[in-house]
């Protein structure tokens, strides 16, 4: 399978994210991450892998923002889209479609079916409301609907994109981030899945002792 996207425009000098000795946790004195220091730009693809309660989760917070560093700093310099595990950023009370539309208010009828059709649903699948969706179909919805669009965003998280996926799920999500030419930072297991997109540099976390 092969997805045709536009480019992101990312440069290869531009600095997507930078993070400086960074301490963070949920429980005092009982740090999930401990120093760690982290710099992405241009259009790298890092995966990021670790056991359960090593910080992966702790780690996409910070990026995002939703929690703060104990010491150290974090900034993300560039736009970025989180794709998460629960795909949070579609409605699940609406179509596919209108969930395009939404997100993407600038593309007309025939860009949205097109951007759809893509990631494999076209004519009435597009329809579908999300909260009746498979977890396939509804990260393929939710790839469609970051990538689809007239402006991609040149830096994407997707975490676990994977996981319970059936094959082909995995490889329209492959398909799709292959095509995609902006920073990646993908926090997957899955070694397969990571040598098809194209992963350059590892990010191996550690639980605390």
């Amino acid at each position: 399978m092969s997805v045709a996207l536009p480019p992101t425009g990312l440069s290869a000098s531009r600095e997507d994210l930078r993070i400086d000795g960074v301490t963070a946790g949920y429980m005092p004195k009982r740090p999930l991450i401990r120093d760690l220091s982290l710099a992405i730009t241009g259009p790298e693809r890092i995966a990021v892998s670790g056991p359960n309660g090593s910080g992966k989760t702790t780690l996409l917070a910070l990026i995002t923002g939703t929690m703060q560093p104990w010491p150290g700093s974090v900034r993300t310099l560039t736009q970025f889209a989180m794709l998460d595990q629960q795909v949070s950023h579609l409605d699940p009370a609406n179509s596919i479609h209108d969930n395009f539309r939404r997100i993407d208010p600038r593309a007309d009828e025939n860009g949205c079916r097109a951007a759809l059709a893509r990631f494999m649903f076209r004519a009435d699948a597009a329809l579908q409301i999300v909260s009746t969706l498979s977890y396939g179909q509804l990260l393929r919805a939710g790839l469609a609907c970051v990538l689809g669009g007239s402006a991609l965003p040149p830096f994407l998280i997707p975490d676990e994109p994977t996981n319970h996926l059936d094959i082909d799920s995995i490889e329209a999500v492959e398909a799709g981030l292959r095509a995609y030419d902006g920073a990646l930072l993908i926090v997957s297991h899955d070694g397969a899945f990571l040598a098809a997109v194209g992963i350059s540099r590892l990010l191996r976390m550690l639980a605390e002792q």
